[in-house]
């Protein structure tokens, strides 16, 4: 049973959305009992195996390319810790409160199937640190997406030990700022005891692909609402520059019948609804609109599609066992894997991170190509050799004078360049440990990957925002769509109409926010419900 506003967590049913409430929001999380008697479970059957003697790997042997090396019994729990300290070898920045609470909700998540062995201790001090606000400093780089995110893994994982280094809210909520403290210290605010970690326990809390879902989580949420956004701003751009609806009818994409084509057509015809600017020109001479405005819906759907692939793995990976080795029942195996009369023991790839890689790219690309059709957009506003006759050069009513918004469109060029630069990480392995772990996924650099563009996408989107709303300024006594006008209207309530030049990248910063902070995903949702 959990509080009516606590997250309860039972490894099997968490949620992207659950995941940005933990990381973001501070929702507290719960374990439920049912989960608790897994926990317990698993890990009496892990206790079988070590009273039974046999060379069991992760339990009593070596790890990588040290796989056949017996630990002797009453070193076992030293290996564990040994491992942790070994495998805390990350480099580059910390990860972002966000990105450790986000890391920390899913590893928990994970061990509560009760395959991987812990003890219910381990829960509770994960759970504790959570609820605490206690943050470890995890660095960023470092995992290989085989076996799993070790490297930030074992970093998080020390504070457990009273090791490592920690973020503590001063206020449990972080509102009010933290304070970096040792590992030790950190357990301490939090009344916790330092962990001795027991048989399987080290290896349990590094293997997985936690970091790669816990990242890809919140680059899905971010990315879903940032499509909503470029469909706005798009929409807003369509009206603003006399662009015609018509390409996105619902018959056209009927007969070419893809979900997020159809999808992002609907919505701009749903933006633009009674929209006095759409009408005025409908029986205009322009025979056709650029294809950054009237492929839109297929350039669009194809991101929304991408993202959507990506959600099905990400809310599948959120909820799998991607540890190694796997402790199952032992009727669950036949008999040639390692174990006893109730628990066996298997090696596995589950911690391969391919199924989050290959995807989370496919996703960066997708954002990339967000980003440079709204660059297009943007300069179909500015541009004075192809821009609409009753908008002003660079959207300034004295250009020559004035530049305008020539400038941002610049920023949104070299954006886009900065999307087109970043590598697939997931096409690259290089063999480590020896070569027992010959192919390996990248998939935590592919997530990092995606989260960068996601950025610089949003601030492309941002400038379209800026300079649509601008272009309206241009067009007189008509009347917005539903949802053209919400999204002029709370662009217009962070950012000033340009009368005259003046510094635009405060401007660019805010509307990033509005987009990423959910403000503007709201406003649309208010004026058009049915919004996709």
């Amino acid at each position: 049973m959990t509080d009516d506003s606590s997250l309860g967590l039972d490894g099997t049913d968490l949620t992207v959305e659950g995941v940005v409430a933990v990381a973001r929001e501070d929702r507290p999380v719960e374990v439920t009992e049912a989960a608790r008697q897994a926990v317990r479970t698993g890990r009496e059957r892990v206790e079988s195996v070590l009273d039974a003697g046999d060379a069991v790997y992760g339990l009593n042997t070596g790890f990588g390319d040290l796989v056949d090396t017996r630990i002797p019994s009453d070193e076992v729990d030293d290996l564990q810790t040994n491992l942790l300290r070994s495998h805390a070898a990350g480099s580059g920045r910390d990860l972002s409160r966000e990105e450790v609470r986000a890391l920390l909700v899913v590893r928990l998540n994970t061990l509560l199937r009760g395959y991987s062995g812990v003890r219910e201790v381990v829960i509770d001090h994960l759970l504790t640190l959570l609820n605490r606000g206690v943050h470890p400093v995890v660095r960023s780089r470092g995992s290989l997406g085989a076996s799993g995110d070790l490297a930030p893994l074992a970093h998080l994982s020390l504070v457990l030990l009273g090791e490592g280094a920690a973020d503590v809210d001063s206020d449990g909520d972080g509102d009010s700022g933290t304070e970096r403290v040792s590992g030790a210290e950190a357990l301490r605010r939090a009344d916790l005891d330092p962990l001795t970690l027991r048989a399987k326990e080290g290896l349990a809390l590094i293997n997985g692909t936690q970091l790669t879902t816990g990242l890809a989580a919140l680059a899905l949420f971010d990315a879903e609402r940032l499509v909503r956004a470029a469909d706005a701003a798009s929409a807003l751009t369509t009206e603003v520059t006399m662009g015609s609806t018509a390409a996105c009818d619902p018959a056209i994409h009927g007969l070419r019948p893809h979900r997020g084509q159809a999808a992002s057509a609907r919505n701009v015809k749903r933006l633009t609804r009674e929209s006095e600017i759409v009408e005025s020109h409908r029986n205009c001479d322009r025979v056709q609109d650029a294809y950054s405005i009237r492929c839109l819906p297929q350039v669009h759907g194809a991101v929304r599609d991408a993202v959507s692939h990506l959600r099905e793995a990400v809310e599948a990976e959120l909820n799998a066992v991607t540890d190694n080795p796997i402790v199952f029942p032992r009727d669950a195996l036949d008999a040639r894997a390692s174990g006893t009369d109730t628990a066996a023991v298997v090696s596995g790839g589950n911690f391969h991170g391919a199924p989050l890689a290959h995807r989370l790219d496919y996703v960066t690309a997708a954002l990339t190509d967000l980003a440079s059709i709204a660059e297009r957009r943007i300069d179909r506003t500015l541009n004075p050799s192809i821009q609409e006759s009753h908008l002003p050069p660079f959207l300034t009513a004295d250009s020559g004078v004035r530049s305008g918004y020539m400038i941002p469109q610049y920023t949104a060029a070299a954006l886009v360049n900065e999307c087109r630069a970043e590598g697939r990480p997931a096409t690259d392995s290089t063999p480590v440990s020896g070569g027992q772990e010959d192919h390996v996924s990248m998939s935590a650099t592919s997530a990092l990957t995606t989260r960068r563009t996601l950025d610089r996408a949003r601030r492309v989107v941002a400038i379209e925002l800026l300079c649509a709303a601008q272009a309206a300024e241009f067009v007189d006594d008509l009347r917005h769509g539903v949802g053209t006008g919400a999204v002029y209207d709370i662009v217009r309530a962070v950012v000033e109409p340009l009368d005259e030049d003046r510094p635009s990248d405060g401007d660019v910063d805010a509307l990033a926010a509005l987009v990423g902070d959910g403000r503007l995903d709201a406003a649309l949702f208010d004026a058009v419900e049915e919004l996709e």
